[in-house]
């Protein structure tokens, strides 16, 4: 008798795999939004230390120009202040160079 009742109990019951796949769903449910928000905040964080990044290059290109009344992007490559991958990502990013400041 207590042999039949073991070959019964082998396996899961409906109930145990509705509350496990029930708990994976309330993590999932978690843990995803979270990503969203961590992805939005590097973004964030790259572009204004990218808009920091181009400031410093023309506060240093009128440093060593100060006759210069204006600069913009060829300059500063020109003058191996940016490179071009940066001046690409900084005009991805939407900056412009106005009044000689970065602006979104």
């Amino acid at each position: 008798m207590k042999k039949q009742v073991k070959k019964m109990r082998s396996g899961f019951t409906l109930i145990e795999m509705t509350i496990v796949l029930f708990i994976i769903s309330l993590l999932i449910l978690i843990i995803i939004p979270n990503l969203s928000n961590q992805r939005k905040h590097a973004q964030s964080v790259h572009s204004s230390a990218m808009t920091e990044v181009v400031q410093a290059q023309i506060d240093a290109y009128f440093s060593q120009h100060p006759m210069a009344k204006t600069v913009s992007f060829p300059e500063l490559a020109k003058g191996g202040y940016l490179t071009a991958k940066q001046i690409k990502q900084a005009k991805d990013e939407g900056l412009k160079i106005s009044h000689n400041e970065v602006k979104k």
